[in-house]
């Protein structure tokens, strides 16, 4: 057990002696978590061979769990792996107050090193690791969909876990500090008709990441940060007048 997660685990027994936990509500607005990738495709290998769908699918469900903990209905889109298209994930959300939607991330193919894993020729990257977020500024709540975004990151990294900013090299950042980056043309965003995120959740090309990303704790310890960050976004935040800036793009 890594020093990092040691700390990790104290914190979570801090965070549930102090009762963190948002308290259910009557007419609490309805969610979506969108399973990333499909069966067919299963997204990203990680170092040790298992599919990104894998991780997503854990990730979702144990966020799902959460959520509907602190009161909220919550729809699991694609928990089969079997949905037909990029487009039907936020038609499945229709209806749904926010659609976030659970990843892993890999890095590019020219940075992957090859290694060997009991008896596979695989491959890895251990220079980045930590989760970030997505937003598009095509979705028609941009604002709502940063706010909820920074306050994720932001609980999170109260909770001890670390953002990785590799995407920054490639993505604007709508919020530096916690990580949340533009990607405008993400079909699950953009055509969304509620406020929606993208989380990755960490680099399954990293070979320690991969284990935490694995363990069931740090899951549920990963998904409740998230649940408490959108029930605080949902129920009590106002976007700030820079996140409305976004919404008025031409």
């Amino acid at each position: 057990m890594t020093k990092w997660w040691r700390e990790v685990r104290r914190r979570l027994g801090v965070a549930a002696a102090a009762g963190l936990c948002v308290a259910s509500s009557p007419g609490a607005a309805a969610l979506a978590v969108d399973v990333g990738h499909t069966l067919a495709a299963p997204g990203a290998t990680s170092a040790r061979g298992r599919s990104e769908f894998a991780f997503n699918l854990d990730l979702a469900r144990t966020l799902a769990r959460a959520l509907e903990d602190r009161g909220f209905p919550v729809r699991l889109i694609n928990e089969d792996g079997l949905i037909a298209s990029l487009q039907a994930r936020p038609q499945a959300a229709s209806g749904t107050d926010f659609l976030i939607s659970v990843h892993h991330d890999s890095v590019s193919e020219h940075e992957l090193r090859p290694w060997e894993w009991e008896g596979q020729a695989l491959n890895y990257n251990d220079d980045f690791a930590g989760h970030s977020l997505f937003v598009s500024r095509d979705n028609p709540d941009t604002a709502r969909s940063i706010l909820c975004a920074r306050i994720i990151g932001a609980r999170l990294q109260r909770m001890g876990f670390v953002p990785t900013h590799k995407n920054g090299r490639r993505r604007a950042y709508a919020d530096t500090q916690h990580a949340v980056h533009y990607y405008d043309g993400l079909a699950v965003l953009r055509h969304a008709r509620m406020p929606a995120v993208l989380f990755e959740a960490g680099i399954i090309k990293n070979r320690d990441e991969e284990l935490l990303l694995r363990d069931e704790a740090r899951i549920r310890l990963m998904a409740d940060g998230i649940a408490t960050g959108l029930a605080a976004c949902l129920r009590n935040g106002l976007p700030a007048d820079g996140e409305a800036e976004a919404d008025a793009r031409p």
